[in-house]
C-alpha cells in the first residue's frame, strides 16, 4: 500500500472514528431518555454508515481495486473480504436508510432508533475493530 494511500485511508478511519464516537454518545442520551432531538440519532447514524462506507471504498482503492457501483455492492464485497460480519445486517443498514427519510412517518423513524440502539451500533463498532486490525 503506498504511503500516501495509507495516510488518506487513515484520515477516511479517523473521520469515521469520530462519527462513530459521536453516535454512541446518542445513543447513551436516547436509552436514557434525554436525547432532546430524536431525529439526531438517526441523521449521526446516517453519517457513521457514510463514513464507513467511504473507508471501505478507501481501503479498496488503496488495494488498487475498483470502484463499486453503489453501497450495497461494496457492502457485499466488504462481507466477502471479512471487513464486516453479518452482511445482511449491513444491507439491512442501507435498507433502513432509505426507509427513513423525513417524509417518513415518525413510527419509521422510530424503528430507525430502535435497530441502531440494538443492532447497527454494534455492526459499526465490530468494522471499527477489524478496520484497527487492518490499519495496525
Amino acid at each position: 500500500m503506498k504511503t500516501s494511500t495509507k495516510h488518506t485511508l487513515d484520515e477516511y478511519f479517523l473521520a469515521f472514528i469520530g462519527h462513530l464516537q459521536e453516535l454512541e454518545e446518542l445513543v447513551r442520551e436516547d436509552e436514557k431518555g434525554l436525547l432532546k432531538q430524536p431525529s439526531d440519532l438517526v441523521v449521526c447514524f446516517e453519517e457513521t454508515h457514510e463514513a464507513a462506507l467511504a473507508c471501505m471504498s478507501r481501503y479498496y482503492l488503496a488495494q488498487g481495486r475498483g470502484l463499486f457501483s453503489g453501497s450495497r455492492d461494496l457492502t457485499v464485497e466488504a462481507f466477502h473480504d471479512d471487513l464486516i460480519d453479518d452482511g445482511q445486517g449491513w444491507l439491512d443498514m442501507v435498507i433502513s436508510r432509505i426507509k427513513a427519510t423525513d417524509i417518513y412517518p415518525e413510527d419509521v423513524q422510530e424503528e430507525l432508533r430502535g435497530k441502531i440502539r440494538k443492532k447497527y451500533l454494534k455492526l459499526l463498532q465490530n468494522f471499527e475493530r477489524k478496520m484497527k486490525n487492518l490499519l495496525d
